[in-house]
């Protein structure tokens, strides 16, 4: 394992690392996933009040899984034909297109004059943000997908099966001349962000596919061992950990799939276990937690004026609750599973969802705003309801065999399922859909 240089010397990639602290917004530029190193979810600009048009949409050759990342003029992401796009805000044209060798379902991070991202396959790369020219790739000891035995109680019971649920990959965070981030071999990394030397690696028990989030020189992230770590950034030393929910039978309720917030001392973040919870960012102490029903909560939160806004699998509710107390406060129901995660620009929320629905939420009644459906959706979503409305699956019930899993997810997928969060930059919102579209809304 090891970083390759591409591009030695005196010309080599220049970073100005420029965070603001935790709790606040980002810049006019959305430069890494959730917006800011903490995670708050929170974007600059009063977003898009009322929805007017697609101002282009553009087209990859597979889905966007990838949440996108905006800045100097170009939305950067991914997509599982194993490009990395890089798009003109204005027009929508590509600027360039860089290929790895599998699927890029992490979220791009931008620093500099450099693009930081993983792939499947089992490199972490940095380009050139302009050019897309390779700068050096640092490669882990390979990616995979969580597994278990008996997975989500399908047969074979006694076959390790990779859970087709585990989508993601872990997004890259910078700060301080370093980057960061976890990877399926197990490992939290640090690299140096304009060499890719390796800084440290701290090993976990299980899959790190957690986005860490950064804030007062430690490094927050869950791993699918059902530990939540708080790391010191310069070190790699482990400050604490936090044990989650196990469910060791079917391996439905195990694991932290989502990525944390960290606002004002503490650390909010989801588990698979259906908890929401509120640890001290100092200590690792446990505020308050919130369950949700044997709901996953796999959505990253998003925190601001004292709320905490998040969104859950099964249930498919978006849930406000206080940040303090973890006191409900207001919620709103929605037929299909929440994977994305919601993002807050001016007076509005914004949840994409497995419909292929992106809904804008007014904050203050906490009701919906307007809904922007894409094409695929509103031709093949009645394929997928129950007379309830709600989510089917055209798995096999009878034969509750894996193989059937992956098959029905396969055919949803094709509808245009919205699982890339949603980021708002200079008044536009940017989002991905599984029908290979990355859209620009305004």
């Amino acid at each position: 394992m090891g970083a390759t240089r591409v591009r030695p010397g005196a010309g080599g990639i220049v970073c100005s690392f420029v965070f603001l602290a935790a709790g606040t917004a980002a810049a006019a530029d959305s430069a890494m996933f959730r917006g800011d190193p903490a995670h708050s979810g929170v974007y600059a600009g009063a977003g898009v009040a009322r929805f007017g048009k697609v101002k282009w949409q553009f087209h990859t050759g597979g889905r966007v899984i990838s949440s996108p990342a905006v800045a100097g003029g170009t939305a950067y992401v991914g997509s599982t034909d194993g490009f990395l796009y890089a798009i003109d805000v204005g027009s929508g044209a590509e600027k360039w297109k860089f290929h790895s060798d599998a699927r890029i379902t992490s979220s791009p991070a931008v620093a500099g004059d450099a693009v930081y991202f993983g792939s499947y396959d089992g490199n972490f790369y940095a380009l050139d943000a302009t050019s897309g020219a390779l700068k050096w790739k640092f490669q882990t000891a390979g990616e995979r997908r969580f597994a278990g035995t008996h997975l989500h109680g399908y047969l074979p019971a006694a076959e390790a099966m990779p859970d087709p649920f585990d989508v993601y990959l872990s997004s890259p965070v910078l700060a301080n001349g370093a980057v960061f981030f976890g990877s399926g071999d197990g490992n939290v990394y640090s690299l140096d962000a304009r060499s890719g030397a390796l800084k440290w690696k701290f090993p976990t028990g299980n899959v790190v596919h957690s986005s860490p989030a950064y804030a007062d020189g430690t490094i927050f992230v869950g791993s699918w061992d059902s530990y939540f770590y708080a790391l010191d950034a310069a070190s790699g030393r482990q400050r604490w950990r936090f044990k989650t929910g196990d469910d060791n039978d079917i391996h439905n309720q195990t694991g932290i799939q989502g990525s944390p917030a960290v606002v004002d001392g503490t650390v909010y973040f989801g588990c698979r276990d259906n908890n929401l919870y509120a640890l001290d960012a100092r200590s690792g102490e446990k505020k308050w937690s919130i369950g949700n029903d044997d709901a996953w909560v796999i959505a990253s939160p998003a925190v601001r004026n004292g709320k905490v806004y998040y969104a859950t699998g099964d249930t498919a509710l978006l849930r406000v609750v206080d940040a303090k107390s973890g006191k409900p406060i207001a919620s709103l129901a929605f037929s299909w599973y929440f994977f994305a995660s919601p993002a807050i620009a001016g007076e509005l929320l914004y949840a994409a969802n497995w419909d292929g629905k992106l809904t804008a939420v007014d904050l203050a009644s906490f009701k919906p705003a307007w809904v922007f459906q894409t094409d695929a959706s509103r031709q093949f979503l009645a394929t997928f309801l129950q007379p309830d409305g709600k989510m089917k699956f055209r798995a096999k019930p009878a034969e509750h065999f894996y193989d059937e899993l992956p098959i029905a997810l396969d055919a949803i997928y094709r509808m245009g399922s919205m699982l890339s969060s949603p980021v708002i930059a200079d008044g536009v919102i940017y989002v991905g859909s599984t029908d290979g579209n990355l859209y620009a809304l305004m």
